[in-house]
C-alpha cells in the first residue's frame, strides 16, 4: 500500500516538475531538459565579486572576462580534473543554470537532476556532486559515470553480452572504459586531457619562444593548430603575449609543428593508458572490441590524427562518434527520458539507488 502511494506521488511530481541532465565538465557544462533536448552549452567558468561574494557572470560571459578583470573580480573554474574543487561556487553555478533552464515555466516542485561524473570517482567526490545539486535546488540527484553516458550517447549496445570500448577525452580527464551487460568491465581515469594540453602549450611557448601567454590564448592555439598527424600544408598563427625577459609585449608565429611537439608527451600518455586498459580486458570481451572497434568521444576526439594514431598502435578500428562533444549529454538525456529502464546504470548510493521521493 505504501509503495503504491509513493508511486502515485512520483507520477504526480513527474508531471509537474522538470527533469534536468547536467554534463558537469571541467571545460564546458551542458544542460539537457527532458522533452526539450540540450538547451545550454557554456564554459564551466564563473566570475565572482570578492567584495560581496556574489556571482557576476557565468559561462560565456565569464569567459570573456578571463584575464581582463579588476582586482575585486575573480574568474574561477570550480572544477579541476573533472571533480568539484570549489563547492560553494559550483553550487551557485548549478543553481543559476537550473533557474535559467526552468525560466518562466518554473513550478513549485523542484526538479530531478542527473549528473555525469568521471569513472573511478571517490565516495567523497560523489557526495560533493550530490550535495552541491541538492543545495542548488534539486529534488532528487542521480549520478552516472561519463564513459557509460558517452557509450549510450554513441548508441552502443552496452546492455548486451558484448564488449564495447569507449574513450572520452574531455577537458579535465580522459575516461577509458570497456563495457558489457550494462556494467564496466575495466576502466581507467586519466588526468590528462584538454586542460593538460593547454598547459603543455603555455610551457612550450614560454620555454621555446620566451613569451608568456594565457590559458585562453593557449586554448585558441590548440583549437586552430593542434594535430598529431603530418599535415600536407603547414598552418601557423600569430600569438601575442609578454616577453619573459623584457616584460614587454611581443608576438611570435607558432606553427602546427610546434603544437604537435608541445602536446606529444600528453598524447603519448593517453595512448599508453588505452594500451593498459586493452591489456587488462578479458580475451572474450577484447575479441568483441576488435570486431566492433573502439569509439572515441569528447573534445579530444576532434584533434586530427588522434583516432588514426590509436588505430595504428592498437591494431583495432577507432571510430569517432558523431558530434563527440555532446556524446555524454546525449547519453544522459536518453537515460533521463527513461530513468526506470536505465536504473541499473546509475551509481548506487549506500547500497541502493537514489530515492525517487
Amino acid at each position: 500500500m505504501i509503495k503504491q502511494i509513493k508511486d502515485s506521488i512520483n507520477k504526480i511530481l513527474e508531471s509537474v516538475s522538470t527533469d534536468i541532465g547536467i554534463d558537469l565538465g571541467t571545460a564546458n557544462t551542458l544542460v539537457y531538459v527532458k522533452g526539450k533536448g540540450v538547451v545550454l552549452n557554456e564554459p564551466t567558468i564563473v566570475a565572482i565579486n570578492k567584495k560581496t561574494g556574489q556571482l557576476v557572470a557565468v559561462g560565456n560571459e565569464a569567459k570573456t572576462m578571463q584575464g581582463r578583470t579588476p582586482s575585486h573580480i575573480e574568474v574561477v573554474r570550480p572544477l579541476v580534473d573533472g571533480v568539484i574543487s570549489d563547492f560553494e561556487v559550483t553550487e551557485e553555478m548549478i543553481a543559476y543554470l537550473i533557474a535559467k533552464v526552468r525560466g518562466s515555466s518554473r513550478s513549485l516542485i523542484a526538479p530531478r537532476v542527473l549528473i555525469g561524473v568521471p569513472s573511478g570517482i571517490t565516495n567523497v567526490e560523489m557526495r560533493a556532486a550530490r550535495d552541491v545539486a541538492k543545495n542548488a535546488g534539486a529534488r532528487d540527484v542521480f549520478l552516472i559515470e561519463e564513459p557509460v553516458a558517452a557509450a549510450i550517447g554513441a548508441k552502443l549496445p552496452i546492455h548486451k553480452a558484448e564488449g564495447n570500448m569507449i574513450i572520452d577525452i574531455g577537458g579535465g580527464t580522459t575516461d577509458i572504459a570497456v563495457l558489457s551487460l550494462s556494467g564496466i568491465v575495466t576502466s581507467r581515469n586519466l588526468k590528462v586531457a584538454g586542460d593538460k594540453l593547454n598547459q603543455d602549450i603555455v610551457s612550450y611557448i614560454r620555454d621555446q619562444f620566451k613569451v608568456l601567454v594565457g590559458e585562453r590564448t593557449a586554448e585558441d592555439t590548440k583549437i586552430f593548430l593542434a594535430s598529431v598527424e603530418q599535415n600536407a600544408e603547414s598552418k601557423e598563427m600569430i600569438v601575442r603575449g609578454r616577453d619573459v625577459v623584457t616584460g614587454l609585449p611581443r608576438e611570435v608565429v607558432i606553427t602546427d609543428v610546434d603544437i604537435k611537439e608541445a602536446i606529444a608527451s600528453s598524447i603519448h600518455a593517453i595512448v599508453e593508458s588505452v594500451r593498459d586498459v586493452v591489456e587488462e580486458t578479458p580475451p572474450e570481451v577484447l575479441a568483441d572490441v576488435m570486431q566492433r572497434g573502439i569509439y572515441l568521444s569528447g573534445g579530444g576526439a576532434l584533434i586530427p590524427g588522434v583516432a588514426a594514431l590509436l588505430e595504428d598502435v592498437l591494431k583495432v578500428p577507432v571510430i569517432v562518434v558523431p558530434d563527440p562533444l555532446r556524446a555524454v549529454i546525449r547519453g544522459s538525456g536518453m537515460v533521463l527520458e527513461n530513468l526506470e529502464a536505465y536504473a541499473g546504470l546509475l551509481i548506487e548510493k549506500e547500497g541502493e539507488l537514489s530515492p525517487r521521493i
